[in-house]
């Protein structure tokens, strides 16, 4: 009996340890995956304020937490398992995942260049007359939602293109991380961000001197962060679309754009000594953001002129 119970405690020993690496291998592969992520987050962080633009302060919190449950249902409920049984039945099928998400950041993002340049704007907008708030906010709520599915499973796929040849457990753990980093991450700064003009007024309200000048430095600044992070969120679409883009097509043995990119990356590393990373990579991004600029354009005006779709966004 002894003898049995010391075999039960090496074997659960072994198990634990395993178990232990697993979950180490998991925080690695996370880690790595959700680095890869990073323009997807900040192009989600960036348009997500514009949702609660124009409607009652009092509901900004309350709309962010709807699209926040929304997001973890997209990507626990909906994408999590998708994925695994796409990796599981057809793996080759990811890089056409990846495309087509490449696609729709590069439409997205040249069609917000377009807008700014004085194109036609589609779906409604908050400077539009809004007759039923509750409507509005329902109709935003959702097209939130449905925008950040397309940018979660954006998202999973990357992260399971980068884990692919890890074990299910591993996959199943970094998809359900990601997922549920990323969601956190996003709208916890939203909400941060939405509500820094109310911060900021009510630090105005304070009898400390440094408090006021912060406090009105928050009101003041916020409309211009606000517009920065619109711009940020856009390059941030056409920079992943376009990479994305560039690095399937390689993956399907279509090598010429992305070594054209990357050749003219490692001349420009190559002559500037000290910046060479931070301007070889500065080279590859923004030819990856022309590229995804290019071909969002082809994509706007195949879809509005030539076979008329009118796309509601209710976001942008």
């Amino acid at each position: 009996m002894p003898g049995g119970l010391v075999a039960l405690l090496d074997d659960v020993s072994i198990i634990a340890r395993a178990a232990a690496a697993s979950v180490d291998d998991i925080t690695v592969a996370a880690g790595r995956a959700g680095s890869k992520t990073a323009g997807v987050v900040i192009d989600d962080a960036a348009v997500t304020p514009s949702y609660v633009t124009g409607l009652s302060p009092a509901r900004e919190l309350p709309i962010i937490w709807n699209i926040t449950k929304g997001s973890l249902k997209n990507k626990l409920i909906i994408l999590l398992p998708g994925a695994l049984l796409l990796s599981w039945l057809l793996p080759s099928a990811i890089v056409f995942i990846l495309i087509l998400g490449g696609c729709y950041l590069s439409y997205e993002g040249a069609e917000k260049v377009m807008e700014k340049l004085g194109g036609q704007k589609h779906g409604v907008t908050v400077e539009d007359e809004i007759t039923d708030p509750a409507a509005f906010e329902k109709q935003r709520v959702n097209g939130a939602i449905r925008t950040d599915l397309i940018l979660s499973a954006e998202i999973m796929a990357i992260t399971l293109n980068e884990v692919a040849a890890e074990d299910f457990i591993v996959r199943a753990g970094v998809l359900a991380i990601v997922g549920i980093g990323v969601t956190l991450v996003v709208y916890g700064s939203v909400a941060l961000i939405v509500k820094l003009d109310d911060i900021g007024l009510h630090l105005r309200e304070k009898t400390s001197a440094a408090a006021q000048a912060f406090g009105q430095f928050l009101v003041t600044s916020v409309p211009y962060l606000l517009t920065t992070l619109s711009f940020i969120g856009t390059i941030a679409m056409l920079w992943v679309g376009g990479g994305i883009i560039l690095h399937s097509l390689h993956e399907l043995g279509i090598h010429g754009p992305s070594d054209w990119a990357h050749g003219l990356q490692h001349t420009v590393e190559a002559v500037t000594g000290g910046l060479s990373g931070i301007l070889g990579w500065g080279t590859y991004a923004a030819l990856s953001a022309l590229t995804g600029l290019a071909l969002g354009f082809v994509l706007a005006i195949l879809i509005h002129k030539v076979f008329k779709i009118g796309i509601t966004h209710g976001d942008h």
